[in-house]
């Protein structure tokens, strides 16, 4: 043989031996062995070579997608598409050549298995490798440890504080993790140039951070990702382990390159592996029944399409026709979508065995079993005789539920695990339990069903299983044919406080992973104009049917009379009706609206109306009369969202809310803060006059678009020409803080809130000042935020102050604060109202504003007290008498707890030693006295945290040590929620340890 040939031999001999060693490394530690990975998968690819660089992912693929992805325009775009030798290539094309380039590439330097690349590339798509349990803070936290930077230096805090805008930080980077950890690493990298990690490395790391949970685990690891890469390999790195990649192709892009049928056998098995593995070769295709779905191999479910403007759009989709016009109407379940699988299997307890799936692919047997007699089972074991005889095997798809059986209701979403653990635990055991609601078949004895019509699907799902009561039930639907049919069923499921609706095509076939028209959800659209909800004083109550038979469902809802009905001789307590509220509600709600009126409902006499503390719609005719009613002054307040505001004769407003929603009880208003009847109008008009805004700013765009340019005409306040087309009209001041005074705005706002320059221009009109279009007045204002042309001009001139838009917004709202009197302008504050400041000012305005920034004249808003505190040196603690300050606020009138940051006065709390620290301080923060050692006689509460394991010890120690009146044992939670509420929270929500 020829040297060179030996040579070359040896070459391939160590190549093929390296790559045995690197793929020994990736799959021999993982959940199946390498001779169970061969058994398993007989044909599956082997490299010749190891893998490639991690560098080469960002350097040969992210990076050039995502420059592909930024679009130009004008003569940068006609460049692209029309080169100097022809068209050029559209950005699709280019996308499809830099994935093309690097997935050739793999296959001629480093062989056919591409699982090790494409597992980092889509990594949300990997279902072999577990969850990190790392999420941003505690990544952030690492780094910082990792690092070793003080976390309260300026990039601890833009590490930890990652969504808002940096100190001394780009402010593009504000809400993208990854991108600030660049900023960062940045500055103190172990490596400027890529490193030298293989990809096959870097799987086998993140493989032990998915085992190690704990974060001193994860440490180790993410330190040696730390000394091993740059700052751009680790950004990347960040982003996979988060599993937010963002590379400008999606996965369906990937698949359609790597194989003609990958995307097809992603969607019926949700595994990527095998989507590398056994399609490794692009000319052998998957056939026949290697196409559909299969039993105990999770699918990717159809999904509902969003929902359409109008319901008669929506009802287009549904593909009706005149020998079948129908389409169907189903509730839509507050819950998790869940598929089931059933097989027969001699080797299991009850010859059936059975496989759970959420639509994320997650396997979720272990909770609620593997056949009839599993022990552990949450489902199983309860539903012997759902299955009709002859049903040897079935895919069902449906949603599990949480199902209350003392109210016979459905709990809202976020309680199912727990109550499919406590079933596990005990079967027996009366509480919240799971329910499985089945509303597609997908298979049955052997049999694919997702080319068969959802109605053929529907009867075969009928003829195979027998409803489980409150277990196992085949969810109820309704047939439509016109879209005014919808409504009232959307009307019955909100008052039963469910989503909303599906509408479904009973022609269709299922499509897998699709979000498609046979589907579309149907959901009350909340208004928010009025602000986020509206709070009202409950007037009356009304008693419920069926599981809430012989209590108060639904409540009657109004509005205070204001203070002119007052001064000609009304009641102060009197309400006038507004609408009824019976969506929304929990169980929990209703026990505590309950405990707060006990005693206090008065059976309503149609023959003696309460008429000083309640008027009705239609006068004598009483609409809308509650069962009982309430005073005022002994109810409560509820804050209530609805989909619009609409004309009625039934309630005594003559307007009412459409789809009301309960949305919490306002513990912290009484019926003298609930909204009063004439805030509401004043809420309306507002809402009304931001619609006719944005109406004249679409109106000005589509003008714009037409391209018909007209002459602008100088606009002053007070001049406006009614047939003007581009002034905007003027609505009346708001307040008259700027009367008398002419401004010249240059520019549009960009923080803190960002408005167009007509708006800022809107915004001085309707509060009294003049528009105008020229800084030669020496007395005009000048207004700007940004440094064009114009404003560099003036600024280099050295002759006048320059303010921000911010100072004009801060105005109004101190005026609106202050009944908008005439001449309560703000001095201007130097860092927040002042854009430029001539140079013979000096620091003329630094006196306006405390060491810290904060305002002598204005009232600062939460978020930004936050800022300032944040930005705060840290200081030795000075003491001082906090008794003292409490009694002075008692002498006038003010309760200890009124304000929050005294809520927990007079409190003695006992915390387990597994309490977190952060609570602790809230505590104390909030003039709570937290002590070490429990003595009886006069601690008020003991704090443990939820699920811990000293309650068994706590309980005892309580019982022993305890004189008196017992304390109450909470868990942490009524703390940060009492502190969330600005009250003090009923504990009895609290106790569930």
């Amino acid at each position: 043989m020829a040297e060179d040939d030996v040579e070359m031999q040896n070459d391939t001999e160590v190549r093929d031996h390296e790559a045995a060693e690197e793929e020994h490394m990736m799959y021999g530690h993982g959940a199946m062995t390498e001779d169970e990975l061969n058994e398993k998968y007989p044909n599956r690819p082997h490299n010749h070579s190891k893998t490639s660089p991690f560098h080469e992912l960002y350097l040969s693929l992210f990076n050039p997608l995502n420059d592909n992805k930024k679009k130009p325009s004008g003569p940068f775009l006609a460049r692209r598409k029309q080169g100097p030798h022809g068209p050029k290539s559209s950005p699709n094309e280019i996308r499809r050549s830099i994935i093309e380039r690097f997935i050739s590439r793999w296959r001629k330097e480093v062989g056919h298995d591409i699982y090790p690349a494409l597992r980092l590339i889509v990594p949300e798509k990997d279902r072999d490798r577990g969850m990190y349990g790392l999420k941003e803070t505690t990544l952030g936290k690492i780094l910082v440890r990792v690092m070793k930077i003080d976390k309260n230096s300026e990039d601890g805090y833009n590490l930890l504080h990652w969504k808002l805008p940096g100190v001394k930080s780009s402010s593009a980077m504000a809400g993208d993790f990854a991108g600030r950890c660049f900023e960062v690493i940045s500055k103190r990298p172990m490596r400027t140039n890529p490193g030298d990690m293989t990809i096959a490395e870097v799987n086998e790391l993140l493989d032990r951070l998915s085992v190690a949970q704990k974060e001193e685990n994860q440490r180790p690891i993410v330190e040696e990702f730390y000394k091993r890469m740059n700052a751009e390999e680790l950004m990347w790195l960040i982003r996979m382990i988060l599993r937010q990649m963002k590379v400008g192709a999606s996965e369906k892009t990937f698949f359609d390159i790597w194989h003609p049928d990958a995307e097809n056998l992603f969607n019926i098995s949700s595994s990527l592996r095998r989507v590398c593995w056994e399609l490794y070769d692009p000319e052998l295709r998957l056939e026949g029944d290697e196409r559909g779905v299969k039993l105990m191999q999770c699918f990717q479910p159809q999904l509902a399409a969003f929902q359409m403007k109008s319901m008669e759009q929506m009802v287009s989709k549904m593909n009706q026709t005149e020998a079948d016009p129908y389409f169907w109407i189903e509730e839509k379940l507050d819950g998790e979508r869940m598929q089931l699988h059933m097989m027969e299997d001699d080797s299991i307890s009850g010859g059936k065995r059975f496989g759970f799936w959420s639509r994320k692919a997650k396997d979720y047997t272990y909770l609620y079993g593997n056949s009839f007699f599993d022990e552990n089972a949450a489902l199983t074991r309860h539903i012997k005789d759902a299955f009709h005889d002859g049903v040897r095997n079935i895919i069902l798809d449906g949603e599990m539920i949480t199902w209350d059986p003392k109210e016979d209701s459905i709990v809202p979403f976020g309680t199912l695990k727990t109550a499919a653990l406590a079933e596990q635990s005990n079967p027996f055991q009366g509480g919240n339990r799971p329910l499985y609601r089945i509303f597609d078949c997908m298979y049955l004895n052997d049999v694919d069903l997702t080319r068969y019509t959802l109605r053929k699907r529907r009867e075969a799902l009928e003829k195979s299983v027998r409803d489980v009561h409150r277990r196992f039930e085949v969810h109820k639907f309704d047939e439509a044919t016109q879209a005014s049919e919808i409504e009232p069923k959307l009307r019955n499921v909100i008052a039963e406080s469910t989503e909303g609706l599906v509408l479904k095509n009973p022609r269709s076939e299922y499509r897998l992973n699709e979000r498609n028209d046979d589907w579309i959800k149907v959901k009350p659209e909340y208004m928010t104009e009025f602000g986020e909800a509206l709070d009202c004083i409950v007037i009356g109550g009304y008693y419920g049917s069926g599981h809430r038979g012989g209590r108060l469902s639904s409540f009657l809802c109004g509005l205070r009379v204001d203070e002119t009905a007052v001064s000609q001789g009304a009641n102060p307590q009197k309400c006038f009706s507004f609408f009824k509220v019976g969506g929304g509600f929990a169980a929990q709600d209703y026990a505590e609206l309950r405990h707060r009126t006990e005693g206090k409902w008065i059976d309503y006499d149609a023959s003696k109306p309460p008429k000083d503390f309640i008027e009705l719609g239609g006068g004598d005719r009483q609409y809308e009369r509650p069962d009982v009613w309430i005073k005022p002054k002994d109810s409560v307040v509820l804050s209530v969202k609805a989909a619009s505001v609409s004309t009625t004769d039934q309630f005594r407003i003559g307007l009412t809310l459409r789809f009301p929603r309960f949305k919490k009880l306002r513990g912290d208003k009484d019926w003298q803060s609930a909204l009063s009847v004439h805030e509401f109008f004043d809420l309306k008009r507002r809402a009304e006059g931001e619609r006719e805004e944005k109406k004249f700013k679409m109106d000005d765009a589509r003008k714009k678009r037409s391209g018909k340019k007209r002459k602008r005409e100088v606009v002053i306040q007070g001049q406006e020409k009614e047939k003007s087309g581009d002034a905007v009209a003027y609505a009346g001041p708001t307040t008259k803080v700027f009367e008398g005074m002419n401004f010249f705005v240059m520019t549009e706002a960009t923080k803190p809130l960002k408005k167009t320059k007509a708006e800022i221009e809107q915004l001085v009109k309707a509060n009294g000042g003049n528009v105008v279009a020229s800084e030669k007045d020496p007395s005009t204002v000048l207004v700007a935020d940004r440094k064009l042309v114009k404003v560099a001009s003036l600024i280099k001139r050295d002759e006048r102050n320059i303010v921000r838009p911010s100072w004009l917004y801060d105005c109004v709202r101190q005026g609106e604060l202050d009944l908008g009197r005439p001449g309560l302008l703000l001095p201007f504050e130097p860092v927040r109202h002042l854009f430029s400041t001539v140079t013979s000012n000096g620091s003329k305005f630094d006196d306006n504003v405390d060491e810290f920034g904060d305002s002598y004249a204005r009232d600062v808003v939460p978020e930004e007290l936050l800022e300032m505190f944040n930005k705060m040196p840290v200081r030795v603690k000075r003491e001082y008498d906090g008794d003292e300050v409490l009694e002075q606020m008692e002498e006038h009138g003010h309760e200890f707890n009124a304000l929050p940051g005294c809520m927990f006065h007079g409190l003695v709390i006992y915390c387990s030693e597994d309490v977190s620290a952060d609570v602790r301080r809230l505590l104390e923060f909030a003039h709570g006295r937290v002590v070490e050692v429990f003595r009886g006689t006069e601690v008020t509460h003991v704090l443990v945290p939820k699920g811990s394991n000293k309650l068994k010890e706590i309980r005892r120690m309580v019982a022993e040590k305890a004189t008196g009146k017992q304390p109450r044992i909470v868990t942490e939670a009524w703390v940060q929620r009492s502190w969330d509420e600005k009250t003090l929270m009923d504990e009895e929500r609290y106790t569930s340890i």
